[in-house]
C-alpha cells in the first residue's frame, strides 16, 4: 500500500513536492509537466481568477489587471504575517494567502499522484529569523497553522539542508563527510553530515548530524542589492533634492523587495514620491519612478534584474532592457559589479560557514564534499567563496530545485511510514 504522507518543500521562489514510490521519480509534476511551482499567486481584478506559477507570471507579464505575489514564505517570522493587503478591493490576511497557496499545492499534487495526502514533513531553513529563537519558532507554528488550514491533518518538519543531504546520500557508494550548501530564494542554510549507504539504513541520524547552520540571506537578497546598485539609481536612489539634502529612500528598498513590491502602489507612498517630485533637483530619474508606479512596473522591473542575475552566472556582463521605464533604455550590468553588489552578504554567508565548522569542532580541510542545491547555489562569488573555505573538497552539484523536495519525501516514509 502506498504512503499518503508527502515531502513539502515551500520555497521562496519555487516548490516542489516529493512522494516516494518504488521505481518512480520522487517529484510530482505541479504544472504543465514541471515537477516546480513557482511560488506566486496572480488575482485577476476583473473576474474570480486566480492563476499561479508561471501562469501567474504570465497572466501578469501579459498586462492583465491584477495583483501578483510573490516570495510570500519571506513573511514567516515578521510582524507582516499578522497584517492583510488589498485583493480585488477586499483586506485579505497575509496567513490566508499563504495556506491559499500551500492548499494549491495540495491539490495539485494529489491530481498528480492519484492519492489523498493527509501527513507532510515540510522543509524549513535553519533560521526563518535570525538570531530571534522565539521569532523563528513562531514562523514554524505560523507555517504548520497554515498547513493544517490547508488540509493536511499530520505534520512533522525537516530542516532543508538535510533534506537535501538525504537525497545526496541515495546515490553514494562510500562514507563521506559532506556539507549540504542550500542556497535558496530566501535563506542560505548548511549542514554538516556524515552519509554512506549503510547510515541511510538507520532511522535515527542525530548522530550523523556535526552541526546546522543557516542565515538569511538568499537569491531575493541578491535580486535586491542588485536592483539597489545599479537599477534603483536609474530611478532617483542617491539623487539630490533642491535643498541639497538626499532623496529619501523608502519607496526604493519596497520597490527592490519582492515581498513588498506592492506597498509602492499604496496612496501613502505615491504621495511621498508626489512631494519628493516636486522638490527633486533633477526630476528625469523621477519620471521613470512616476511612470513605473501608474504602470504597477515594479515586478517587472524585479524580473529584469533577476534575469540578469541568473546571465551573471556564466556571463561577464548582460545588457538590461529597461524600455518601460523610458524609450530606448538599457541598462548594462558586468560581473564585477553584481560581486560589488552582494559581498557584505557573501562575507556573512562565509560567517556562517565558519561557525558550523567550529560548532562541530572540524577543520575545513577534513570535509569531503560539497553538494550544492537550491536555486541561488550557481551565484559564481559565494561558490568561490565557500569553496576556499573547504580547499580538499570536491564540490557535486544536487537538482537546484528539487533534492529537498526529494530528500523530505524520504523522511515522510521514515516519520510516517
Amino acid at each position: 500500500m502506498m504512503s499518503n504522507a508527502c515531502g513539502l518543500d515551500f520555497g521562496t521562489s519555487n516548490s516542489t513536492v516529493g512522494w516516494s514510490r518504488p521505481e518512480r521519480p520522487a517529484l510530482l509534476p505541479l504544472e504543465d509537466g514541471k515537477v516546480t511551482l513557482p511560488s506566486v499567486i496572480f488575482f485577476h481584478a476583473e473576474d474570480p481568477l486566480v492563476s499561479y506559477g508561471r501562469a501567474a507570471l504570465g497572466d501578469y507579464l501579459a498586462g492583465y489587471e491584477g495583483r501578483l505575489m510573490r516570495s510570500l514564505k519571506s513573511l514567516l517570522g515578521t510582524s507582516m504575517m499578522d497584517d492583510s493587503t488589498e485583493v480585488m478591493g477586499q483586506a485579505m490576511p497575509f496567513r490566508k494567502l499563504l495556506a491559499h497557496f500551500i492548499r494549491e499545492l495540495k491539490t495539485r499534487a494529489e491530481q498528480a499522484a492519484g492519492t489523498e495526502f493527509s501527513r507532510a514533513v515540510l522543509g524549513r531553513p535553519v533560521f526563518f529569523i535570525d538570531e530571534n529563537p522565539v521569532a523563528d519558532q513562531l514562523a514554524e507554528d505560523t507555517l504548520a497553522e497554515i498547513a493544517r488550514d490547508a488540509g493536511f491533518g499530520e505534520i512533522a518538519f525537516q530542516y532543508e539542508p538535510i533534506a537535501a543531504a538525504f537525497d545526496y546520500e541515495a546515490g553514494i557508494t562510500r562514507e563521506e563527510l559532506v556539507l549540504v550548501a542550500d542556497i535558496g530564494g530566501g535563506t542560505s542554510d548548511f549542514s554538516l553530515v556524515r552519509l554512506s549507504p549503510e547510515r541511510a539504513a538507520r532511522s535515527d541520524r542525530r548522530d550523523d548530524i556535526l552541526a546546522n547552520g543557516g542565515v538569511h540571506i538568499g537569491g531575493t537578497d541578491f535580486d535586491r542589492a542588485l536592483s539597489l546598485a545599479r537599477a534603483m539609481p536609474l530611478l532617483g536612489l542617491g539623487s539630490e533634492l533642491r535643498n541639497g539634502k538626499a532623496m529619501p529612500s523608502s519607496q526604493y528598498f519596497d520597490l527592490a523587495s519582492w515581498h513588498t513590491i506592492n506597498l509602492v502602489y499604496t496612496r501613502k507612498a505615491w504621495s511621498l514620491v508626489m512631494d519628493n517630485y516636486r522638490d527633486a533637483a533633477d526630476t528625469v530619474k523621477l519620471d521613470r519612478l512616476v511612470r513605473l508606479i501608474r504602470e504597477r512596473a515594479g515586478h517587472w522591473l524585479a524580473i529584469q534584474v533577476e534575469a540578469a542575475k541568473i546571465v551573471l552566472s556564466d556571463a561577464g556582463s548582460t545588457d538590461v532592457d529597461l524600455h518601460r521605464l523610458e524609450q530606448g533604455l538599457t541598462l548594462t550590468i558586468t560581473r564585477d559589479e553584481f560581486d560589488e553588489s552582494i559581498d557584505k552578504l557573501v562575507v556573512k554567508t562565509e560567517q556562517t560557514v565558519h561557525k558550523l565548522l567550529a560548532d562541530a569542532g572540524v577543520d575545513g580541510a577534513a570535509v569531503d564534499t560539497i553538494f550544492f542545491t537550491g536555486g541561488s547555489s550557481s551565484v559564481p562569488l559565494l561558490r568561490q567563496r565557500l569553496a576556499a573555505l573547504l580547499p580538499e573538497a570536491r564540490c557535486v552539484e544536487g537538482d537546484r530545485f528539487g533534492s529537498i523536495g526529494s530528500g523530505l519525501a524520504l523522511d515522510a516514509v521514515r516519520k510516517f511510514g
